[in-house]
């Protein structure tokens, strides 16, 4: 299992809209790729808040080849949806990892 992992601060100006924008279009339009088999969404506690909540999103993947095939073909043109829509009020980093367990 391939586990791709986005974690994001928004802007408190935005955290709702963007929140239920990803539930709503965002991560379906990814489903829709066909290519990841499950997904979870969480709000990191603990965290300094005073600029707006930070969340993670994880992404399942069932193999390797699901993962670059997604991030060669799908991934480029959602990431700019995503940017051109809320532009530098977010900020995203990305790590892949690996169930080992």
């Amino acid at each position: 299992m391939i586990v791709y992992n986005i974690t994001a601060k928004v802007t408190w100006s935005i955290a709702e809209d963007w929140l239920q924008w990803e539930k709503r279009e965002h991560i379906p339009e990814m489903l829709g790729t066909g290519l990841i088999a499950d997904y979870k969404i969480f709000r990191l506690l603990e965290q300094d808040e005073e600029e707006g909540p930070t969340f993670t999103m994880q992404f399942f993947f069932t193999s390797w080849e699901n993962y670059e095939r997604y991030t060669s073909i799908f991934s480029p043109s959602l990431r700019e949806k995503a940017l051109l829509l809320w532009g530098n009020r977010f900020i995203a980093f990305r790590t892949v990892m690996q169930l080992v367990n």
